[in-house]
Order: structure tokens, then C-alpha cells, then sequence
């Protein structure tokens, strides 16, 4: 019987099946190129955003945990350690220039101490951050250094009030952040150094009291029972 002439060379069905094979190859080639260089595109964009692995974009701390010889050390810890340094690099220079420029005795007397206990607590806090390998700030805060360019403009009783003022604040924001860390720290160098911290820092704000010079109407308030956590 003859054979109905199609007009196809099977040769011809081959070579184009062949090229769709090929086609379909490359396109899978260029799409798998095309998310290797998105991926590559956003782990660059990643490190330019966070240099130094402190967080991403989504909040998320690269060193959030880590273990220690000392136990787990968390983003609280080290935010303590911080918090500690900078109070340091203020409280200083401002407790020595009080017990220099303060009008009244009793201030002179508490800026005095006030430097003395934390040029020793400077000598700790770096002591701790040494070993636990925490990089700690190097200079004070923009509100602390507005502080202290408001007190070298001041002299007399206006001096004492806003020296004595600015230090009570102070020292109550810091023994907040204390406080919870002492209360959930996993670390033991950091549970040892935070308590210590915060019998000093109570100390200070005794006896800041204690000038008669504080005006409580200006603290914070404590925040009320709904808006703690827990």
C-alpha cells in the first residue's frame, strides 16, 4: 500500500524539538542567573544597610544571642553596659566641675562623690565589656552633652539646682534599664556587675536627694499598673 506524503521530514521534527529542548534549557539558565544575582543583590544590601551586623531591616539583631563564659548575652545586657559607659562619660566631668563651681557645700560634697564612684565604675564597666567582648561608646549622648553645655553656662544657684536636677534624671532613667536586666539576665558577669550598678546609681540618687534641691514634680511619673509589661 503506498504511504500519504505529509510534506515532514522527521529529521525536521527532531531539530525543532530539539531547539525547544534547547530553549527551554536556556530559559531555565537565565531564570536561575536572574535570582542567583537578587540573591546576591540582597545579601549586598544587606551588609551595606547593617555594617556591622547590629540589625536588619526587620529589626532582627544579627548578634541577638550569643554564649559566653559567662552564660548567654543578650541585646539587654549589652544595651545595660552601654547605658552604664555613657552615664560614665558625663556624670564625671559634670560631678568634678560641681564639687569646683557649686555654691552650696552639700553639692560640691555630692559631686565629688559622684565622680569618684564612677571613674571606678568607668575602671568596671570596660573591665566587663573586655571580657564579654561588648563594644562600648566612646562619647556621651546628644542630650548629655546638651546638659553639660547648659551647666558651663551657669553659676551660683542656678548652677546647683540645674546640676543637682539633671543628675537625679539621669540616674533614674539608668537604674530603670538596670533593674530589668537584673531581673532576667542570663549572663552571671552581667547579673554580678548590674546589681553592684545599681547600689551605686541608688546611692547617687539618695544623696542628690538629699541636697534638698530636686524637684519631683519634674521626674517621670511611674508608668501605671496597665502599661507594665507582664
Amino acid at each position: 500500500m503506498a504511504t500519504a506524503d505529509t510534506g515532514t521530514d522527521p529529521s525536521e521534527g527532531r531539530g525543532r524539538r530539539r531547539f525547544r529542548i534547547r530553549s527551554l534549557s536556556s530559559l531555565g539558565a537565565v531564570e536561575f542567573a536572574g535570582v542567583a544575582v537578587f540573591l546576591i543583590i540582597s545579601t549586598l544590601t544587606v551588609f551595606m544597610v547593617v555594617p556591622h551586623g547590629s540589625m536588619t531591616a526587620t529589626g532582627v539583631f544579627w548578634r541577638e544571642w550569643e554564649m559566653t563564659d559567662y552564660g548567654p548575652l543578650g541585646p539587654a545586657d549589652r544595651s545595660a553596659l552601654a547605658k552604664v559607659r555613657q552615664a560614665n562619660l558625663w556624670e564625671i566631668p559634670t560631678g568634678q566641675q560641681a564639687e569646683e563651681r557649686a555654691r552650696s557645700d552639700r553639692v560640691r560634697e555630692v559631686g565629688g562623690t559622684l565622680a569618684d564612684d564612677h571613674i571606678r565604675m568607668d575602671e568596671q564597666v570596660r573591665d566587663v565589656a573586655r571580657k564579654l567582648d561588648v563594644e562600648l561608646p566612646t562619647m556621651p549622648t546628644g542630650q548629655q552633652q546638651d546638659w553639660m553645655d547648659e551647666l558651663a553656662g551657669l553659676s551660683g544657684d542656678a548652677y546647683d539646682r540645674a546640676a543637682v536636677n539633671r543628675l537625679r534624671y539621669a540616674h533614674g532613667e539608668v537604674i530603670q534599664v538596670l533593674a530589668e536586666v537584673r531581673a532576667g539576665t542570663r549572663n552571671d558577669l552581667v547579673r554580678s556587675f548590674v546589681q553592684h550598678a545599681m547600689f551605686m546609681v541608688l546611692k547617687h540618687i539618695t544623696l542628690l536627694e538629699g541636697t534638698g534641691l530636686v524637684d519631683f514634680e519634674r521626674l517621670p511619673e511611674p508608668p501605671p499598673p496597665e502599661r507594665r509589661r507582664g
